[in-house]
């Protein structure tokens, strides 16, 4: 028979609670919280998430386990540092922002801009940026930020470039997509790809000094029209809202001008305009001020949970033996006490005893903590999720416990049928009661493999308090539905 599946009862239930509370009620109302403690909030519940998880692989990595392959204790450790990196970035309050876009569309012009001077080369020959370059801006706020500026995302030989661009997504908290005009088509496919990393986007509409005034406002209203949210019924369309999209000129072209002097001469001079980049600043100053640590928040304990899976995907295959050889002694140890007992009530709640106790021993052995009453709900979920099965095969166990009862009160007026009825009930209740536990454990590794980091300090538990917490003016929030839909995923 096929191991039951496991699904988002157990671990959701909370989540499930809270999201039940109207959607327009903002966080800082019903926790009591202004907006900048709930900042704070989420970041400090980020902290404690990842020391408790560092804490915990770290004991574990230290248990050396006889013929353990060097290669598979290597891969914990690396997956260990990259916690460990996390941490540091959180601790660090360091924000990245990275800048995406096509050829020719001024992305190192918007970071030269925004830095207030011209660091990164630019200039009107394709592809002058020819691998991810970082550069640090220091803002009002004290909150430290890494601008990233990425190659064109279409340029010749641009896979690995791609590839690369994938890398810098998945690190950065803030994306900023640079197009000049019209949206091409190629910026839409690479707008959707990028979506896939799941980070809040600014879309930049560069380079409007080239436009005249109703051109470049026709422009803008087309791209509110395209990323419009209400009505989308396609789940790989980008989503922007208007207000995330911001109209700038980072390096506006020369103008030619009049220079009259005292004598009467009069000349014509080539003169660059000042960067018009405000909106840009100022949007991501906002960005920051209201949502920064929850933003940082966030992405750590994204990136904790995926490393997290790594490592609870490692840690199964480490422990493969010993837990197939745990499972079939709480197996034999419930069929043979199922067996020998002739009440059918304590069948039942030893039973049960029996798959709590070899759930915890199995969280135990992978280094996961739960208690008993944890335990209790992850067993109540595979039993609900298995399609009924298993919850048959108890019913089942109930029925031949109660023919068994019966056969131990006949012995007490025929000796001889009622020990063959007995021992005939008691074998087939065994086995049932045996493979019923075996198959709970086999389904308990699946729930704590894929559910190590859904504790009350979990990483996906705090992603899913931040994700119901956050404001609707958020640009955290205008992801919601697809983290959320993503963290469901994991799930399943």
């Amino acid at each position: 028979m096929e191991t039951p599946r496991p699904d988002a009862e157990f671990r959701t239930e909370a989540v499930q609670s809270s999201a039940s509370s109207p959607a327009n009620s903002s966080a800082s109302s019903h926790l009591g919280l202004t907006p900048a403690r709930l900042q704070d909030f989420h970041f400090d519940r980020a902290q404690t998430s990842l020391k408790q998880a560092i804490s915990r692989y770290v004991q574990q990595l230290r248990i050396r386990r006889p013929g353990t392959p060097v290669e598979l204790q290597a891969a914990l450790k690396t997956d260990l540092d990259r916690l460990n990196a996390s941490l540091e970035k959180l601790n660090q309050r360091l924000v990245r922002i990275a800048v995406f876009g096509l050829v020719s569309r001024g992305k190192s012009a918007v970071v030269n801009a925004l830095l207030g001077q011209k660091v990164l080369q630019t200039g009107p020959i394709n592809g002058v940026t020819q691998y991810p370059r970082s550069v640090y801006w220091s803002l009002p706020n004290d909150m430290p930020v890494e601008l990233i500026d990425t190659p064109g995302l279409d340029e010749v030989g641009g896979e690995s470039r791609a590839s690369m661009a994938r890398q810098v997504a998945d690190q950065a908290d803030l994306i900023l997509f640079v197009v000049a005009g019209d949206i091409t088509r190629t910026e839409y496919r690479a707008l959707t790809d990028l979506q896939q990393a799941h980070k809040p986007i600014v879309l930049v509409f560069n380079k409007v000094d080239l436009y005249p005034r109703v051109d470049r406002q026709s422009i803008f209203q087309k791209l509110q029209t395209l990323f419009a949210q209400s009505g989308d019924s396609d789940e790989f369309k980008p989503r922007l809202s208007p207000q995330d999209i911001v109209l700038v000129s980072a390096e506006p072209a020369p103008l030619e001008v009049r220079v009259e002097y005292p004598d009467g001469r009069v000349e014509y001079e080539w003169d660059a305009p000042e960067p018009q980049i405000d909106p840009l600043r100022e949007k991501l100053l906002e960005i920051l001020n209201r949502e920064g640590k929850s933003l940082l928040a966030l992405n750590a304990l994204r990136q904790a949970s995926d490393t997290e899976g790594s490592i609870a995907r490692k840690t199964v295959k480490l422990h493969q033996q010993a837990a197939e050889d745990l499972i079939w002694q709480f197996a034999k140890w419930k069929s043979i006490a199922v067996a020998a007992n002739p009440i059918a009530l304590l069948d039942l709640m030893g039973g049960a005893v029996t798959d709590l106790l070899m759930i915890r021993s199995l969280a135990k052995l992978y280094g996961l903590p739960m208690t008993s009453y944890e335990a209790g709900k992850l067993l109540k979920a595979i039993l609900f999720s298995s399609g009924g099965l298993l919850l048959g095969e108890v019913g089942s166990g109930v029925l031949l416990g109660m023919g068994k009862s019966g056969a131990a009160v006949a012995t007490a007026f025929d000796s001889v049928n009622g020990i063959m009825t007995y021992g005939t009930t008691a074998v087939a209740q065994a086995t049932l009661a045996g493979f019923g536990s075996y198959r709970v454990g086999k389904a308990a590794q699946v729930y704590l493999e894929q559910g190590c980091t859904w504790g009350p300090q979990g990483a996906d538990t705090i992603i899913q308090e931040i994700l119901n917490q956050v404001d609707r003016e958020t640009v955290v929030y205008r992801l919601r539905r697809e983290l959320l839909q993503d963290e469901a995923e994991k799930l399943l």
